[in-house]
């Protein structure tokens, strides 16, 4: 299935050929995923359609499993010109552009496909102009699907659950304010490090969509998986604005639309997986636990609304509101 589709995303792509207009004939495309995951996946398929559209004078080196850093500094790296695309998370973009942070606000989106509109729209162009501003230009962005709480010790099936649980959280601002309303505690650790301080006990549990508990096999450290779908993440794929300002436009257009067809199909396999994974792990000997009232959740995480919007302070979350509804 995912063969087909990724030869079907290539074989339909059409760009115009066009001569190379950038200071460097291979460029650097670096993400934080491993082999399985999505990202990676999709990370492969740019480097594929992208020579195609450039008739080769562009080639794509992909650096993998933070090869380069991690999300923090693969970023630092796109500012300075180091690197010139990342496929990185929405904490750590958040860092640079705060706007990022508010589309993980708690039970924003109920659904993927719903997530991607709004991105897809003026939310995701006011985005992409804020990050302009700090050096990076937004392509596009893929999906880190929604997330729920893995436990190394119980299931979460009411916010009471969560009391004093040492959680991992991505750094992420909201993330971390939503755990502390829900009255847990909640730490930031790199990913790369998730899965050595889950087994050190350094943390109780830790939040993340299936497709990433099952490729880093979270669920064999942390096998208790409740469904709480506390929170949408995006994968915000940024370039340099270095060097995305020294190629001509129809090199720009190559670009994105070359991460955009990428990004389908990710989005696709992230949406096919998450219904096929919780057998997989349920076979594997994890232990899911789905939430019947959501109501408790919601309600002891409208603080993380108000808060953001005062910090952030220009309407923002009240435009993402009405986009997400």
């Amino acid at each position: 299935m995912k063969k087909t589709f990724k030869n079907f995303v290539l074989g339909a792509t059409v760009c115009t050929m066009i001569p190379l207009s950038s200071f460097a004939d291979e460029i650097t495309f670096a993400h934080g995923a491993n082999k399985g995951n999505p990202r990676y996946e999709a990370a492969n398929l740019f480097a594929a359609l992208l020579p195609k559209c450039t008739n080769g004078n562009l080639t794509v080196n992909v650096a993998p499993s933070s090869t380069m850093g991690d999300d923090v500094e693969m970023l630092t790296s796109a500012i300075s010109g180091v690197i010139n695309i990342t496929a990185n998370s929405q904490g750590a973009m958040a860092q640079i552009v705060p706007e990022v942070g508010a589309l993980g606000l708690p039970f924003l989106f109920s659904d993927l496909p719903s997530a991607w509109k709004v991105l897809d729209g003026e939310i995701g162009n006011i985005i992409d102009k804020k990050a302009q501003e700090k050096g990076l230009k937004v392509l596009t962005f893929w999906d880190n699907g929604i997330r729920n709480v893995t436990s190394s010790k119980k299931a979460i099936l009411k916010p009471g659950d969560l009391k004093g649980m040492k959680i991992r959280t991505p750094p992420d601002a909201v993330s971390i304010a939503i755990f502390k309303a829900l009255g847990a505690n909640p730490s930031a650790l790199a990913w790369s490090e998730l899965p050595t301080a889950l087994r050190s006990g350094a943390f109780d549990g830790q939040e993340n969509p299936l497709t990433n508990i099952y490729s880093a096999k979270l669920h064999e450290i942390t096998p208790y998986i409740s469904m709480t779908a506390h929170q949408y993440q995006s994968t915000p794929v940024v370039a340099s604005l270095m060097w995305w300002s020294s190629l001509d436009k129809k090199t720009q257009e190559c670009v994105q639309q070359s991460a955009k067809r990428a990004g389908w199909y990710e989005r696709g396999l992230s949406l096919m997986e998450n219904k096929d994974l919780r057998a997989k792990m349920e076979a594997e000997g994890a232990k899911f636990f789905d939430i019947k009232d959501k109501k408790p959740f919601i309600e002891a995480t409208k603080s993380v609304y108000k808060d953001f919007d005062k910090k952030l302070g220009n309407g923002f979350v009240a435009k993402l509101q009405a986009a997400a509804k």
